[in-house]
């Protein structure tokens, strides 16, 4: 008697393997709410210079410390700049640090704890101790010290920024391939001949990519207070830079006086790290194997 063979349908599709990440990705409302608010921030930062109604840059004397009205929504600062127009400028600076700070502390903190777990002996051991070093030290700290080394900018704020979460993402990579190693696919695949490129692409990374997107999600939100906070202490974003960080820090003197303008950057800000983190919350849950079902 034949067996026949099993049905092409039962194989499931990438398609149907899509359809069911976000299905588990969104089933979580914490994970529909930050989903929700992270497309309106990259839909401002994209389309930013159609939704502000004025130059973020441009002076108006006349304007000054205005409150909110209908002319300025979110009211002006204390160069009669228009602040609603700076804030919605200021989601483009701020998605950009986060991206690229997280890119850097990622690429670097992968590469470092992927080559220790695999190569092991005396790499692993140069590698994972320097990374306890840097460990001792919080990442703020860092993040000062590569700042008062490299100059107050922007630029160099993200690559502070990046810098101190390196540890972080090589302790993530490094448990991570340690645990790929250690099983039975892994030690197949090498008895068979496989070589060492094939052995990092084929079968160890795409299978500590599911962390690593959560950890780096979840970090997007930590490097956007870092640079917040670095602009704020006049180490990032230099005036007039239409960065939050840097209009709060313009507008502490003016706190009683005039509030709006540290409440509506603050609130940017607050909305920014809540929509990274909920959405890293969902992102655990649909990347868990446990939970596709």
């Amino acid at each position: 008697m034949k067996v026949s063979p099993p049905a092409i349908s039962s194989i499931p599709s990438k398609g149907n393997t899509l359809k069911l990440f976000f299905q588990v990705l969104f089933r979580s409302p914490g994970a529909r709410v930050g989903g929700c608010i992270l497309a309106v921030l990259v839909m401002t930062a994209l389309f930013a210079p159609l939704i502000a109604p004025y130059d973020p840059l441009e002076f108006r004397v006349g304007d000054v410390l205005s409150p909110p009205t209908v002319g300025y929504w979110f009211g002006t600062d204390d160069f009669g700049r228009d602040l609603f127009s700076r804030i919605v400028y200021g989601t483009r600076l701020t998605l950009y640090v986060g991206l690229i700070a997280v890119g850097i502390s990622m690429t670097a903190g992968v590469l470092i704890g992927l080559v220790a777990a695999y190569s092991g002996g005396w790499a692993e051991s140069i590698l994972m101790r320097s990374v306890d070093v840097l460990f001792s030290f919080t990442e703020t700290l860092i993040a000062l010290a590569a700042v008062a080394v490299l100059g107050p900018s922007l630029t160099n704020a993200m690559i502070a920024v990046g810098i101190s979460s390196i540890p972080y993402y090589s302790r993530i990579a490094y448990g991570a391939v340690l645990v790929e190693k250690n099983k039975e696919y892994f030690k197949a695949s090498k008895a068979l001949g496989a070589k060492h490129g094939g052995l990092i692409f084929r079968h160890i990374l795409p299978n500590i990519l599911s962390p690593i997107i959560v950890v780096a999600t979840v970090g997007i939100s930590t490097a956007v207070l870092s640079a917040s906070a670095l602009s704020f202490l006049g180490l990032g974003a230099q005036p007039p830079s239409p960065e939050w960080g840097a209009i709060l820090a313009g507008g502490r003197d003016y706190f009683k006086r005039a509030p709006w303008i540290t409440t509506f950057p603050g609130l940017a800000i607050a909305l920014t790290v809540l929509s990274f983190n909920l959405l890293g919350d969902g992102l655990r849950e649909a990347l868990d194997p446990r939970q596709q079902r």
